[in-house]
């Protein structure tokens, strides 16, 4: 009788193992239990009015916005002012003079929402005027 050796074919060792499956139901049930029992474990933290808070935050996001333009406008405007002074030829000297008007309105601008934000519009609270 000839006794069975093992074989170096790798497809004979492959057929001989067992074929797992990946047990989908299980792994979904387990995954819903893991997130259900998490948002009972955490604390949940809600702002009293979402009306606020995302004043709050516009506010916020404004002051950078304004705090970003006004150093931009100085460094753009020191510019500008720089050749004006130092140019020699008038084309320069006049698009110079337009770019300094341009950052001077820009900035206007931007602070001039700013003021009417703080200013103007807690008059019109409740959509009425409180003057």
């Amino acid at each position: 009788m000839k006794q069975r050796t093992k074989s170096n074919n790798p497809q004979e060792a492959r057929s001989h193992r067992k074929k797992r499956s990946i047990p989908y139901a299980q792994l979904i049930i387990g995954t819903a239990a893991f997130l259900y029992f998490f948002a009972l474990q955490t604390n949940q933290i809600l702002a009293t009015d979402m009306w606020t808070k995302a004043e709050d935050i516009m506010k916020d996001i404004y002051g950078k916005i304004v705090g970003i333009s006004t150093i931009a406008a100085i460094v753009t405007a020191s510019v500008a002012l720089l050749l004006m002074n130092f140019s020699k030829t008038g084309r320069t000297v006049d698009e110079s003079r337009a770019w300094l008007k341009r950052i001077i309105i820009t900035w206007v601008i931007l602070n001039g929402l700013g003021f009417i934000l703080a200013y103007v519009t807690p008059f019109f609270n409740d959509g009425k005027w409180n003057g």
